[in-house]
């Protein structure tokens, strides 16, 4: 068992380097799947919200890097980790994952294929990684301004999908039910754009009383304060930080901040929490002081 772990940790490693010189940002992964490395932050339940800005190990999603030697770093600190997640959402692929499960019956592939007829789209030649449990996962890109979130069976029964703040376990990782693999044929493949028709039933309707441009903000930053306005309790902070760095990192901060603040009051947060979290993101992306 030791041989086989060692072996599992050896190519879970080469696996994520590869996966980073395509451009996918991962993190390592336990035999669970979850992130390998805890948070530094789980002894203190006071702590304000952290993704990564206090340098430590540990923030799940927002550790990944396409960075090699920071790649290195993680896996070090992680010996346990057989395998690797690729974060969702992120430049340059804006990679979207779509979970196609076969648990207790469920056919999502009929299902997939059902919404295709339905609302006339096809899903292109892409990625397609086959799970331990006999599901497939599809790797289709997004636009870069329009974050697609999480959700799970809402498209369809055992369909989930992994966007922004996701991530999907990496071909080639070693779980406790087994290896994931690359469907044949499809490891050359580019991740294809996602359709439009299919990409409109992703995202969250605007919620009722919100403006088709909330609260004056610039055509092409709509999805982000969607993105934000869309935020459940639990997800206010993250969905609120991960729009702020995109923000920045595409040049929309000086028209979009405002229009982030209020769609993150109108979840429930202060003015003051909501502020503090964007000033973050501004210092994360190299724009704060």
């Amino acid at each position: 068992m030791a041989t086989i772990d060692r072996q599992a940790r050896t190519l879970a490693l080469a696996h994520a380097l590869t996966a980073a010189e395509r451009g996918l940002a991962v993190i390592p992964l336990s035999r669970t799947k979850l992130p390998a490395l805890r948070s530094p932050h789980r002894d203190d339940p006071a702590a304000p919200p952290c993704h990564g800005e206090c340098g430590r190990h540990g923030h799940g999603v927002y550790d990944a890097t396409t960075d090699p030697a920071r790649i290195r770093e993680l896996f070090a600190a992680a010996p346990w980790a057989t395998g690797y997640g690729i974060a969702c959402g992120l430049p340059p692929h804006h990679l979207i994952g779509f979970d196609l499960d076969t648990k207790n019956g469920t056919d999502s592939s009929a299902a997939l294929r059902d919404l295709a007829r339905r609302h006339r789209f096809t899903i292109p030649p892409t990625v397609v990684v086959l799970t331990p449990s006999g599901g497939r996962h599809l790797w289709l890109t997004g636009p870069p301004d329009t974050p697609v979130p999480n959700s799970a069976s809402r498209l369809a029964p055992g369909i989930d999908i992994r966007g922004a703040g996701g991530y999907l376990v990496g071909p080639g990782s070693r779980t406790a039910h087994g290896v994931y693999t690359t469907a044949p044929g499809t490891a050359h493949l580019t991740p294809a754009p996602c359709p439009p028709a299919l990409l409109r039933l992703l995202l969250p309707p605007p919620r009722p009383g919100h403006p088709a441009r909330p609260n004056g903000a610039p055509p092409h930053g709509q999805g982000l304060v969607q993105f934000v306005l869309a935020a459940r309790t639990g997800q206010r902070n993250t969905r609120l930080f991960w729009a702020a760095c995109r923000a920045y990192e595409n040049g929309l901060a000086p028209a979009l901040l405002a229009p982030l603040v209020d769609a993150a009051v109108g979840t429930g947060l202060t003015e003051h929490e909501a502020r503090a979290t964007i000033a973050s993101a501004a210092r994360l992306t190299g724009h704060g002081a």
